[in-house]
C-alpha cells in the first residue's frame, strides 16, 4: 500500500510527469514534441523521461519514446483517478441536492456537464440556463414535479408557430399550479390543444425536474425546501438515455391531461 501511494504521490506531484505520461500513453514522441508539450525545460524534462525510464513506464525507442505496457496501465489508473478527482470537484457544491434515488448512472457521466447556478445579479441563472436550450430546440421532452411560467411560456410559443415539438409528463400539483393561475392557464390550455403537443399528467410525485431539449439534458436542482439552487445540463449519451427511458417510464404510468380535471 505504502509503495502504491509513493508512485501516485510520485505523478501527482508533477503535473509535468502527468503530461508526459499521458502523451506517451497515447503515441511515440520525440524529445522535442515532449519539450514543445510540456514546456518543460531540457533539464527538467531529461530528469522526467530518466525517471519514467527508471519505472519502465516508458521506453526509447529511434528518436523518440513511447510508453510500456505497465506505463499504458499506470497511464489509465492515474488519468482515470484524475478525471474522477476533477468530476467531484465540479460537483462538490451540488451533489446535496442531486436526487439520488433518480439518478442511477455513473456520476463521472457528468464530466464534462455545465453546472449553473444563481448568484447576486443573476439570481435565476438555472432558469435562463433551460430557457436558453428550449429557445434553440426543435424537440422538447420534460418530467417534472413543476412547470416554471418562462418554461411554459418558450415551449407554448415554439410548439405554436411549428419550431418545436413537446412530450412532458407532470406531477398533478406542477399542472394545477399552472391552471391556477388565468394567464399561465390560457397558455397551458393552448399547449394541449397544439397538434405538435402531448401532455400527461402523473398523479404519484415525479422527484425530479428534467428537459431534454434536442441532445441536451438539463436537470433543475432544488434543496428540501424547494429553493433552486442550481442546474446540471449534460450531452453525454449515457445520461441522455437515463433521460429518455426515466422519461418512457413516466410517460406510460401517466394519464392524458384533460383540462376540465385541472385546477380552475
Amino acid at each position: 500500500m505504502e509503495s502504491a501511494l509513493s508512485e501516485i504521490e510520485f505523478l501527482a506531484l508533477s503535473a509535468n510527469r502527468v503530461a508526459v505520461l499521458r502523451r506517451l500513453a497515447q503515441e511515440r514522441h520525440t524529445r522535442d514534441d515532449l519539450a514543445a508539450a510540456t514546456g518543460a525545460s531540457q533539464a527538467t524534462l531529461g530528469r522526467i523521461l530518466r525517471d519514467l525510464e527508471d519505472r519502465s513506464w516508458i521506453r526509447h525507442v529511434d528518436d523518440g519514446y513511447v510508453a510500456t505496457a505497465t506505463g499504458e496501465l499506470v497511464a489509465d489508473g492515474f488519468l482515470g483517478l484524475l478525471d474522477t478527482m476533477e468530476t467531484e470537484a465540479k460537483l462538490r457544491g451540488v451533489v446535496r441536492y442531486l436526487p439520488a434515488n433518480a439518478i442511477d448512472f455513473d456520476l463521472r457521466r457528468f464530466d464534462d456537464a455545465t453546472i449553473t447556478v444563481p448568484s447576486g445579479t443573476k439570481p435565476n441563472a438555472p432558469v435562463s440556463r433551460v430557457l436558453d436550450l428550449l429557445r434553440d430546440a426543435e424537440e422538447i421532452r420534460a418530467f417534472s414535479h413543476a412547470f416554471n411560467q418562462g418554461s411554459l411560456t418558450v415551449i407554448e410559443e415554439r410548439v405554436s408557430a411549428g419550431e418545436s415539438t413537446f412530450e412532458g409528463v407532470f406531477s398533478r400539483r406542477a399542472l394545477d399550479a399552472v391552471a391556477g393561475d388565468a394567464g399561465l392557464r390560457r397558455r397551458l390550455d393552448s399547449l394541449i390543444d397544439a397538434p405538435g403537443a402531448s401532455v400527461r399528467v402523473r398523479e404519484t410525485e415525479v422527484p425530479v425536474a428534467v428537459t431534454v431539449a434536442d441532445d441536451v439534458v438539463h436537470v433543475l436542482l432544488r434543496d428540501g425546501n424547494g429553493v433552486l439552487q442550481a442546474s446540471i445540463d449534460s450531452d453525454d449519451p449515457v445520461v441522455r438515455a437515463w433521460a429518455h427511458a426515466t422519461f418512457d417510464r413516466y410517460w406510460n404510468a401517466a394519464s392524458p391531461v384533460d383540462g376540465d380535471e385541472l385546477t380552475h
